[in-house]
Protein backbone atom coordinates (compact mmCIF):
# COMPACT_ATOMS: atom_id res chain seq x y z
CA UNK A 1 0.00 0.00 0.00
CA UNK A 2 1.32 3.15 -1.20
CA UNK A 3 2.68 5.19 2.30
CA UNK A 4 0.43 8.47 1.20
CA UNK A 5 -2.68 6.08 1.64
CA UNK A 6 -1.12 4.80 4.51
CA UNK A 7 -0.91 8.37 6.68
CA UNK A 8 -4.15 9.00 5.57
CA UNK A 9 -6.03 5.79 6.69
CA UNK A 10 -3.71 6.67 10.05
CA UNK A 11 -5.22 9.95 10.41
CA UNK A 12 -8.63 8.72 10.00
CA UNK A 13 -8.30 6.11 12.52
CA UNK A 14 -6.41 8.82 15.06
CA UNK A 15 -9.26 11.19 14.93
CA UNK A 16 -12.12 8.23 15.33
CA UNK A 17 -10.73 6.68 17.90
CA UNK A 18 -10.68 10.51 19.66
CA UNK A 19 -11.78 9.91 23.21
CA UNK A 20 -12.30 13.11 24.52
CA UNK A 21 -16.00 13.24 26.29
CA UNK A 22 -16.83 16.60 26.43
CA UNK A 23 -19.91 17.43 24.58
CA UNK A 24 -19.61 19.82 21.77
CA UNK A 25 -22.55 22.56 22.51
CA UNK A 26 -23.64 22.88 19.36
CA UNK A 27 -23.72 19.15 18.41
CA UNK A 28 -25.57 18.52 21.49
CA UNK A 29 -28.38 21.47 20.87
CA UNK A 30 -28.86 19.86 16.95
CA UNK A 31 -29.52 16.35 18.20
CA UNK A 32 -32.38 17.95 20.50
CA UNK A 33 -33.49 19.29 17.57
CA UNK A 34 -33.68 17.07 15.54
CA UNK A 35 -35.26 14.67 18.37
CA UNK A 36 -38.35 17.16 18.48
CA UNK A 37 -38.55 17.82 14.52
CA UNK A 38 -41.89 16.35 14.10
CA UNK A 39 -42.10 17.68 10.25
CA UNK A 40 -43.70 14.55 7.86
CA UNK A 41 -40.82 13.03 6.05
CA UNK A 42 -39.04 9.99 5.32
CA UNK A 43 -36.16 8.69 7.51
CA UNK A 44 -34.72 6.30 6.07
CA UNK A 45 -35.21 2.76 4.18
CA UNK A 46 -37.41 0.32 6.63
CA UNK A 47 -37.21 -2.51 4.18
CA UNK A 48 -36.40 -4.29 0.75
CA UNK A 49 -38.78 -6.87 -0.56
CA UNK A 50 -39.16 -8.53 -3.31
CA UNK A 51 -40.72 -11.85 -5.52
CA UNK A 52 -39.13 -15.15 -5.72
CA UNK A 53 -39.87 -18.20 -7.62
CA UNK A 54 -38.92 -19.87 -4.12
CA UNK A 55 -38.21 -18.00 -1.14
CA UNK A 56 -37.59 -19.95 1.47
CA UNK A 57 -34.82 -21.77 -0.69
CA UNK A 58 -33.46 -18.28 -1.53
CA UNK A 59 -33.20 -17.51 2.13
CA UNK A 60 -31.43 -20.11 3.17
CA UNK A 61 -29.32 -19.40 -0.17
CA UNK A 62 -28.59 -15.92 1.27
CA UNK A 63 -27.71 -17.14 4.69
CA UNK A 64 -25.94 -19.60 3.74
CA UNK A 65 -23.69 -17.83 0.56
CA UNK A 66 -23.64 -13.92 1.87
CA UNK A 67 -24.32 -14.62 5.95
CA UNK A 68 -27.76 -12.59 6.52
CA UNK A 69 -29.19 -14.24 9.57
CA UNK A 70 -32.83 -15.23 7.93
CA UNK A 71 -36.15 -16.55 9.13
CA UNK A 72 -39.58 -17.13 7.82
CA UNK A 73 -39.32 -13.41 7.86
CA UNK A 74 -36.40 -12.57 5.97
CA UNK A 75 -33.59 -11.02 7.29
CA UNK A 76 -33.27 -7.84 9.92
CA UNK A 77 -30.64 -5.69 9.74
CA UNK A 78 -29.40 -4.06 13.12
CA UNK A 79 -28.33 -0.57 13.05
CA UNK A 80 -28.45 2.42 15.56
CA UNK A 81 -30.26 5.53 15.45
CA UNK A 82 -27.95 8.32 13.83
CA UNK A 83 -29.50 10.54 16.60
CA UNK A 84 -30.51 8.42 19.51
CA UNK A 85 -27.30 5.52 19.58
CA UNK A 86 -28.80 3.54 22.43
CA UNK A 87 -31.72 3.05 20.25
CA UNK A 88 -31.67 -0.07 17.92
CA UNK A 89 -33.60 0.35 14.56
CA UNK A 90 -34.49 -2.41 11.89
CA UNK A 91 -34.36 -2.75 8.56
CA UNK A 92 -35.67 -5.93 7.01
CA UNK A 93 -35.23 -7.61 4.06
CA UNK A 94 -37.48 -10.51 2.41
CA UNK A 95 -38.27 -12.40 -0.25
CA UNK A 96 -41.81 -13.39 -1.17
CA UNK A 97 -43.80 -15.92 -3.41
CA UNK A 98 -44.16 -14.91 -6.86
CA UNK A 99 -48.11 -15.24 -6.74
CA UNK A 100 -48.20 -12.99 -3.67
CA UNK A 101 -50.84 -10.09 -3.75
CA UNK A 102 -49.21 -7.70 -1.62
CA UNK A 103 -47.24 -5.51 -3.98
CA UNK A 104 -50.42 -4.87 -6.10
CA UNK A 105 -51.72 -2.71 -7.37
CA UNK A 106 -47.71 -2.39 -9.03
CA UNK A 107 -46.58 -5.16 -11.17
CA UNK A 108 -43.14 -4.35 -10.12
CA UNK A 109 -41.50 -7.04 -8.86
CA UNK A 110 -39.88 -5.69 -5.80
CA UNK A 111 -41.71 -3.31 -2.98
CA UNK A 112 -39.30 -0.25 -1.17
CA UNK A 113 -40.39 0.24 2.87
CA UNK A 114 -39.83 3.48 3.93
CA UNK A 115 -39.20 4.60 7.61
CA UNK A 116 -41.17 7.43 8.25
CA UNK A 117 -42.16 10.19 10.75
CA UNK A 118 -45.40 11.72 11.82
CA UNK A 119 -47.17 9.13 9.22
CA UNK A 120 -50.70 10.86 9.69
CA UNK A 121 -49.19 14.40 8.70
CA UNK A 122 -47.34 12.62 5.63
CA UNK A 123 -50.11 11.46 4.20
CA UNK A 124 -52.26 14.25 4.70
CA UNK A 125 -49.20 15.82 2.30
CA UNK A 126 -49.54 13.27 -0.37
CA UNK A 127 -52.85 13.69 -0.26
CA UNK A 128 -52.70 17.63 -1.01
CA UNK A 129 -50.27 16.20 -3.49
CA UNK A 130 -52.30 14.09 -5.76
CA UNK A 131 -50.23 11.17 -4.54
CA UNK A 132 -52.44 7.93 -4.58
CA UNK A 133 -52.66 6.28 -1.28
CA UNK A 134 -53.38 3.07 -1.53
CA UNK A 135 -54.96 2.11 1.81
CA UNK A 136 -55.74 3.87 5.31
CA UNK A 137 -52.72 3.80 7.84
CA UNK A 138 -53.05 0.50 10.25
CA UNK A 139 -51.47 0.02 13.34
CA UNK A 140 -49.31 -3.00 14.93
CA UNK A 141 -47.39 -3.06 18.12
CA UNK A 142 -44.57 -2.20 16.02
CA UNK A 143 -45.66 0.46 14.13
CA UNK A 144 -47.55 2.37 11.56
CA UNK A 145 -47.85 1.49 7.41
CA UNK A 146 -49.76 2.56 4.62
CA UNK A 147 -48.89 2.43 1.24
CA UNK A 148 -49.08 4.52 -1.74
CA UNK A 149 -47.91 4.31 -5.47
CA UNK A 150 -44.86 6.59 -7.24
CA UNK A 151 -45.24 8.07 -10.30
CA UNK A 152 -43.55 4.90 -12.17
CA UNK A 153 -46.17 2.42 -10.72
CA UNK A 154 -44.02 1.39 -8.14
CA UNK A 155 -46.13 0.40 -4.48
CA UNK A 156 -43.87 1.99 -1.62
CA UNK A 157 -44.83 0.88 2.03
CA UNK A 158 -43.94 4.06 4.63
CA UNK A 159 -43.51 2.46 8.12
CA UNK A 160 -43.45 4.28 10.95
CA UNK A 161 -41.45 2.17 13.50
CA UNK A 162 -41.91 1.62 17.22
CA UNK A 163 -38.52 -0.39 17.04
CA UNK A 164 -38.65 -1.08 21.04
CA UNK A 165 -41.33 -3.70 20.35
CA UNK A 166 -39.05 -5.54 17.91
CA UNK A 167 -36.06 -5.47 19.91
CA UNK A 168 -38.35 -7.42 22.67
CA UNK A 169 -39.26 -9.63 20.44
CA UNK A 170 -35.81 -10.59 20.29
CA UNK A 171 -35.67 -11.79 16.20
CA UNK A 172 -32.09 -12.51 15.46
CA UNK A 173 -30.67 -9.88 13.43
CA UNK A 174 -27.94 -9.82 10.35
CA UNK A 175 -25.24 -6.76 11.50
Amino acid sequence: MNNSIKLILLFFLIIGCNTDKKENPTMAKEQKTKMKDATPKVTGVGGIFFKAKNPSELRKWYGENLGLTVDDYGSPFEFRNTHRPEEINYLNWDAFEDSTNYFNPSEKEFMINYRVQNIEGLVEKLRKNKVTVVDEISEYDYGKFVHIMDTEGNKIELWEPVDSVLTKMGRKTTK
